[in-house]
């Protein structure tokens, strides 16, 4: 029997809390409260690991070598202490979960080939805040954590949107097709914490006391809302947070990063030798120039993080020359190395090619000597 209430469309907004901005951004795209700061930082934990268990395996000295080291005292390089998690952790939590790419809209050239309003939600990101954008019932809602409630985008100014973020800084990231089903039931909104859902239809119409989950006269009626937020996994698209078996993989996130270490380290150990050729640092385009592109640093010689743009026709070289000039080798070791993505890919291969071939647009680039 149908709970009260189905043919509604629900809306799930999550609000700011502390500077768990990520984790709010990657439940109101999926519009469930799927991931928890605890999952979160898990996954956060795994990729640090493999991280480390790389740079073991592939450093002279091993886990007393001088950059392990180095990088142990980092400390985390995928959550800070205040709960803002990195790109990484975003993609490796939707992938592991619904088996979903976040790609850098840029970066896959996805805007040369999909119209804008065909792709179903958004992930964007600047400094420390994230937030999505998400297609429902064939409208588009800005779903920032920071407002009051979701906003309409129409189809006609959502390029305009879009566009206007990455001019602002925005590295902007895009799920194109297969999101979970937004909430059109009484027993979906057992998926989220009622108060962060809205009826669109109040929404559309501009109603100022907008109807919410917890505001809803038919909350009570039928199956419930469970008052702790968890999902029961009774509608689709909701999974309980503690799931390791998202997306339809069959295996636990440690056998997934297991497996792509174990890829890693096979593709490093089948690399060709390649020497480092000799680039010129451009001049750091403006943000609004035409072309530009954000590439975020971890500099090797524990130099920290730095982000910085560049155009996306210089040569993946001149990422080398920087990273070069920013932090210079150490005595006795001049090789350097950079790796990018998940997993770590090497892209001293990729010297001669463009920024913008490469895909490095929104990327975070690992460097260390060697």
């Amino acid at each position: 029997m149908s709970s009260a209430g189905d043919g509604e469309v629900w809306i799930y907004h999550e609000r700011q809390e502390a500077q768990l901005c990520g984790q709010h951004a990657l439940n109101n795209l999926v519009q469930a409260a799927v991931f928890s700061p605890m999952s979160l930082s898990e996954v956060a934990g795994q990729l640090d690991q493999m991280e480390l268990t790389f740079m073991s395996a592939n450093n002279e000295g091993g886990v007393r070598s001088k950059d392990y080291l180095n990088r142990l005292a980092e400390g985390s390089g995928n959550v800070d202490a205040s709960g803002n998690f990195s790109i990484e952790v975003l993609r490796s939590a939707l992938l592991n979960q619904y088996g979903l790419s976040l790609p850098n809209i840029r970066q896959q050239g996805i805007g040369d080939q999909t119209e804008v309003t065909e792709i179903e939600g958004f992930i964007c990101n600047r400094e420390a805040h994230w937030f999505a954008i998400r297609k429902i019932n064939g409208r588009f809602w800005n779903l920032n954590s920071t407002k009051e409630r979701p906003e309409l985008i129409s189809h006609f100014h959502l390029a305009a949107e879009i566009e206007g973020l990455q001019n602002s800084g925005y590295s902007v990231f895009c799920v194109v097709k297969n999101l979970p089903a937004y909430c059109t039931t009484s027993a979906g909104r057992e998926r989220g914490l009622p108060q962060y859902w809205w009826k669109e239809s109040d929404l559309v119409e501009g109603k100022t006391q907008a109807i919410t989950g917890a505001t809803d006269p038919w909350k009570d009626v039928g199956s419930g809302i469970r008052l702790d937020g968890s999902s029961t996994g009774a509608s689709s698209g909701g999974v309980s947070s503690g799931s390791t078996n998202g997306g339809g993989y069959g295996m636990t996130e440690d056998e997934q990063l297991q497996m792509a270490l174990a890829a890693s380290l096979e593709n490093y150990a089948e690399a060709p030798p390649a020497a480092v050729k000799s680039f010129q640092v451009k001049p750091e385009p403006a943000v609004s120039e035409p072309g530009a592109v954000r590439i975020q640093f971890r500099l090797p010689n524990n130099s920290g993080r730095v982000v910085r743009r560049f155009l996306d026709t210089e040569p993946v070289g001149s990422v080398y020359a920087f990273v070069q000039q920013s932090a210079p080798p150490p005595p006795g070791k001049s090789t350097l190395e950079l790796k990018f993505g998940f997993p770590p890919t090497d892209l001293l291969p990729h010297q001669d090619a463009t920024i913008g071939e490469t895909k490095l647009s929104g990327e975070s680039i690992q460097g260390r000597y060697v």
